[in-house]
C-alpha cells in the first residue's frame, strides 16, 4: 500500500518542479539537464518528479543513491583507497547540470552508529571537489536545486509514529492537500519575503535570544540578509541569516533530539565565546557531538541563525529529521543555530561577488559541516537598533512586526 496517494505524489512533484524553478537565478530552457537524486524507497515520488520534469521538456537523468547498508559499508568496510575513490566523470556532469532535484528516504537511521566518524569525515570530503562544481554553478545563478523527504517506516518510528500518521503529516508540512499546493508555496514565500523585508530595514546591530535556558547574543553582521522560502529545502517556512561568527557569545541550547549518522543527540548546551563555542554539552551523544566540533575549523562557530513562526510553519512535531524538524512550528516555533558552513544566500549582494577572501573579511563561516541544532523553547528575541533603540522582534513563536 503507498504511503502517499498518485494525486498526492503528482502535487509533490509539482511543488518539487516549481521549487527547482524557483531556486535558480535564470530560467531553464528546453532540454538542459536535471540530476534526479532519490533513495530507493522513494521510487514512487521519483517517478512522480520524473513525468513532471518531462512535461516540463527537461531531460531528467535518474541516479538512485546508496541504500543505509551500502553507506555503512563504504564508510566503515573499506581500505582509504575505496573511500577516498572519486566517481570519474562527476565533475564533467555537474559543469553540465541545470538542476538538482534529491529525493531523501532514509531505510535505516541507525546503520552508520557503529562506524567511525573519522572515515565519514574522510569520505565525504572526497566528494568536496564535484561539490564545489555545483556550488560554483549556484553562485553563478546557473543551477537549481531542492531537496525533500519521503516517509518511511524508520522516520516513523524515530518519530514515534506509525507510519500512515507519519506520511499525512509530512504530505500536511508540504501543503500538499491544498487545493492549490504551488499557488499555496507562492503565498507562503511572499509572506516570508515581506517579513525579510521588514527586518532587513530595522538595521539590526545585535540579536539577543533569551528563554529558559538560552541567552545568547550576534550580530547580522555587514552586507546581511535575511532569507525566507528559496525553493532548496521543501518544506520551508524558516527565516535565516549567516551572521557574523565573530560576533556570538553567551548560551546556546537546543531542547530538540538532533539524529546524525546514527546517532542521536540531546539536550545540547553551547556556551560561545568570541565566535567559539568553548563548551559542548549534551545529556546524550556528547562524545559524538565533541568529536565533530573538531572535524575542522569551523565546525565550532556558527553559520547560521534561523527563526520560524508558528502561524505560517505546518511542521507541528519532531519528525526525527533535520529537513521538517528545522522548520518546527508548534505552540512556540523554534530558532536555531547552525554549526558550521554559512550559506551564501545571506550575502546582500551579487553572490559572485562572495569570495573565500571576502566571506573571511565580512565573518561568513567556512566549515565543511553544516548541523543544524533547534531550540523549542518560549523565547524572546530584541533587537539593538542603530542609534541604540531596542525592539522585540520574536516572542513565544511569531514575529511582531
Amino acid at each position: 500500500m503507498p504511503h502517499l496517494t498518485p494525486d498526492t505524489l503528482a502535487n509533490y512533484a509539482d511543488v518539487l518542479v516549481w521549487a527547482l524553478r524557483t531556486s535558480r537565478a535564470v530560467p531553464f530552457k528546453n532540454g538542459e539537464l536535471v540530476l534526479l537524486r532519490f533513495d530507493m524507497a522513494a521510487t514512487p515520488l521519483a517517478e512522480a518528479v520524473y513525468a513532471a520534469l518531462m512535461d516540463a521538456h527537461l531531460h531528467p537523468l535518474p541516479q538512485a543513491m546508496p541504500t543505509s547498508f551500502m553507506q555503512a559499508q563504504h564508510f566503515g568496510n573499506s581500505s582509504f583507497g575505496q573511500l577516498t575513490f572519486a566517481q570519474p566523470g562527476l565533475c564533467d556532469l555537474h559543469r553540465a547540470t541545470a538542476g538538482v532535484v534529491t529525493i531523501l528516504a532514509p531505510d535505516d537511521l541507525g546503520s552508520l552508529s557503529e562506524v567511525d566518524p573519522s572515515s565519514i569525515d574522510e569520505g565525504e570530503k572526497s566528494e568536496l571537489r564535484a561539490a564545489r562544481v555545483l556550488d560554483r554553478r549556484r553562485r553563478a545563478g546557473l543551477l537549481g536545486s531542492t531537496v525533500c523527504l519521503y516517509p518511511t517506516s524508520a522516520l516513523a518510528k524515530a518519530s514515534g509514529m506509525p507510519l500512515p500518521e507519519y506520511a499525512e503529516r509530512l504530505a500536511r508540512a508540504c501543503l500538499l492537500f491544498m487545493p492549490d499546493p504551488v499557488g499555496q508555496w507562492k503565498r507562503v514565500r511572499k509572506e516570508l519575503a515581506d517579513i525579510a523585508k521588514w527586518l532587513d530595514s530595522l538595521k539590526i546591530e545585535r540579536l539577543h535570544i533569551e528563554s529558559e535556558n538560552m541567552d545568547l547574543t550576534l550580530c547580522p553582521g555587514d552586507k546581511r540578509r535575511f532569507v525566507g522560502f528559496t525553493g532548496r529545502n521543501v518544506p520551508g517556512f524558516e527565516l535565516y541569516l549567516a551572521p557574523d561568527w565573530r560576533t556570538v557569545s553567551g548560551v546556546y541550547y537546543a531542547d530538540q533530539p538532533s539524529i546524525r549518522w546514527g546517532r542521536q543527540v540531546s539536550k545540547v548546551r553551547l556556551e560561545f565565546h568570541g565566535g567559539i563555542a568553548v563548551n559542548v554539552q549534551a545529556a546524550q551523544g556528547e562524545a559524538f557531538l565533541a568529536g565533530r566540533v573538531e572535524s575542522d575549523g569551523g565546525a565550532r562557530r556558527v553559520g547560521e541563525f534561523s527563526l520560524t513562526d508558528n502561524r505560517i510553519s505546518r511542521v507541528k512535531r519532531f519528525m526525527a529529521h533535520t529537513l521538517l524538524d528545522e522548520n518546527y512550528g508548534g505552540e512556540a516555533g523554534n530558532c536555531h543555530i547552525a554549526l558550521g558552513g554559512a550559506s551564501a544566500a545571506s550575502f546582500a549582494g551579487p553572490p559572485q561577488e562572495l569570495t573565500a577572501e571576502r566571506e573571511e573579511e565580512l565573518g561568513f563561516n567556512s566549515s565543511h559541516m553544516h548541523w543544524d541544532l533547534v531550540n523549542t523553547e518560549k523565547k524572546r528575541v530584541t533587537a539593538l537598533l542603530p542609534g541604540g533603540g531596542r525592539r522585540a522582534i520574536y516572542e513565544d513563536g511569531q514575529f511582531l512586526l
